[in-house]
């Protein structure tokens, strides 16, 4: 191993990424169910705000000062903070709720494998020591064609009175918020991530859950499985996921994540077969197949670094 290089992240958090995969990856098909009772915008406000309370909460328990603006650390860390609760949280989960009414779940799941294809080329631009290489570039350019062959050409004809084709495009968007805010969150001053992820989904709240009122209403009777369907989302994939991202993020680094995007899309389709009965057509699965070859390639280096057991005494 060289000097400075981290050492790998160990079996703990293979099991932690393991599990960011499945809260994820069933994510999709949680809020296919939560939209048989509310609106999407509803869908995206309700799971921010409830993950917001839970990350305040936490913080309030364990002490933890949030950023505020009437600090040099808060006024460094507030725009960053903003463009997070934006890009990662307010603008993609309305994108996916929304598509998710003319798309199969299985479908926006396998979308979420663009993210780190769309995150290189943007590294490359604004993140110092990340640039684009050969290898890199060939992954980008194995997995952009398998996001061509995701969405397919019919979704850049009329839409006319079908919304399929701009519901891909859709949970396409929302996969390149993702990558924007992967990219300002890299760029954020140091900042506990916990704080940081609470200041953000609080400013999601606070900018989606008035329009969702305004536009959709409150549900009157949304049913027992879309309710649970919203505590899941909320819980799980937003809440508890951001602190296992602590945990991982602590231990073994950032990039090391980036394995998590082999897994949501695999698990988002298992879940839509299995419990939603969809059915893909066969160009889906051969899109996954191709973005995910552009994603091995893309990240080889971190996939042998992170079999490596870690070092004595390290977490």
């Amino acid at each position: 191993m060289k000097a400075g290089e981290p050492a790998g992240p160990g079996l703990v958090n293979w099991a932690l990424i393991s599990c960011l995969g499945l809260l994820w990856g069933a994510s999709f098909m949680g809020v296919t169910l939560a939209l048989d009772g509310f609106g999407p915008l509803s869908v995206a406000a309700y799971r921010i705000a409830l993950a917001a309370m839970v990350l305040l909460a936490v913080t309030r328990v364990m002490g933890i000062a949030l950023p505020m603006p009437a600090t040099a650390e808060g006024r460094a860390v507030l725009p960053f903070a903003i463009g997070m609760g934006l890009f990662s949280n307010a603008f993609p989960f309305f994108l996916l709720s929304w598509g998710q009414q003319h798309v199969a779940s299985g479908f926006a799941g396998i979308t979420m494998s663009a993210i780190p294809l769309l995150v290189l080329p943007l590294a490359h631009l604004f993140v110092p020591g990340e640039q684009l290489t050969a290898r890199k570039g060939l992954g980008f350019a194995i997995g952009f064609v398998g996001v061509v062959i995701l969405i397919g050409p019919g979704a850049f004809r009329s839409a006319g009175g079908d919304l399929e084709g701009l519901a891909r495009l859709a949970c396409l968007a929302a996969a390149a918020c993702y990558a924007i805010g992967a990219i300002l969150t890299r760029r954020c001053p140091p900042v506990h991530p916990i704080a940081f992820g609470a200041v953000a989904l609080s400013v999601a709240t606070a900018l989606l859950l008035p329009v969702a009122l305004w536009r959709e209403g409150l549900a009157t009777a949304p049913g027992t499985v879309p309710l649970l369907a919203i505590l899941y989302l909320g819980l799980g994939p937003t809440a508890l996921a951001t602190l296992i991202l602590v945990r991982v993020i602590r231990s073994a680094g950032p990039s090391f994540l980036s394995l998590t995007n082999y897994k949501v899309p695999v698990w988002s389709v298992i879940f839509g077969a299995v419990f939603l009965g969809e059915r893909l057509p066969p160009q889906f699965l051969a899109a996954l197949a191709v973005i995910l070859a552009g994603l091995a390639i893309s990240q080889l280096r971190m996939w042998k670094r992170g079999f490596r057991a870690p070092a004595p005494g390290g977490r």
